[in-house]
């Protein structure tokens, strides 16, 4: 019970650090201003600035109903790969599981390199982005935007959202959870970044250090994936826990 514990909060540190990596890639921070100043009507210019308390409640808001939108696009990728995960396990003979496991393993390694830009995978290349023009779109346009932002995933979180998904169509119990812990990821930067808007350009500078750390994160959980290794990496710190606590009790 306590190793099942153990890896699910593995899974679940995993999809938190994935979903923050998504955010803080080179394809979507550089243009968080650009989203935020479309969403609300307000210049660059005057975001990155000193900001009224008014500025503030609409940034808030708006930043809300755009991370709601993305959200509903998310949970409902992360239900659908969930159930297909569970259908399979149903459907095929044998340890199913560990086959649906071992696929995303490879699967999340071969993401990893792509992120770490080690491989080229044109179909990732393709980006969709929004044509941006200085207009407020209100808050049901806000809501509209988040959910093209979902649908059309940029090169960067493609990748690592799918990996998120492999993991949650291997692990359906928890699939859906995994998904929501990706979300959380997601957003907290997000809303952290809303009231320093002026503070991304030092994150940009430094945003491909933080992609290639976390493909090698990538890499690894695939490895750890395709060879089974996680119950033995659980138990090896639970033990590790456990003699510490004895030690000290010494």
């Amino acid at each position: 019970m306590v190793e099942t514990d153990t890896m699910l909060l593995a899974g679940v540190l995993i999809s938190i650090g994935a979903g923050a990596l998504s955010f803080l890639s080179p394809c979507v921070l550089p243009l968080f201003p650009a989203y935020m100043s479309y969403i609300t009507g307000i210049s660059v210019k005057e975001l990155q600035g000193n900001k009224s308390a008014r500025i503030f409640g609409q940034l808030f808001t708006h930043a809300l109903f755009f991370l709601l939108a993305v959200s509903f696009v998310f949970l409902s990728l992360g239900a659908s790969a969930s159930f297909l995960g569970q259908w399979l396990q149903n459907l095929l003979i044998g340890d199913a599981g560990l086959l649906i496991q071992r696929i995303a393993g490879v699967f999340i390694i071969v993401m990893g390199l792509f992120v770490a830009g080690w491989i080229n995978i044109p179909f990732f290349m393709r980006e969709r982005r929004f044509h941006y023009t200085k207009k407020q779109v209100g808050y049901f346009g806000t809501f509209f935007v988040g959910l093209g932002f979902a649908a059309g995933w940029t090169p960067c979180i493609g990748p690592i959202f799918g990996s998120i998904l492999l993991l949650s169509a291997s692990n359906p119990g928890q699939g859906i959870f995994y998904t929501f812990m990706y979300v959380i990821g997601f957003a907290l930067p997000f809303l952290l970044l809303t009231f320093f808007i002026g503070k991304t350009k030092w994150i940009v500078r430094h945003s491909n250090i933080i992609m290639k750390i976390g493909a090698i994160v990538m890499i690894i959980m695939g490895v750890v994936l395709i060879f089974g290794l996680m119950p033995r990496i659980t138990g090896f710190l639970l033990d590790l826990v456990k003699n510490t606590w004895l030690a000290r009790l010494g």
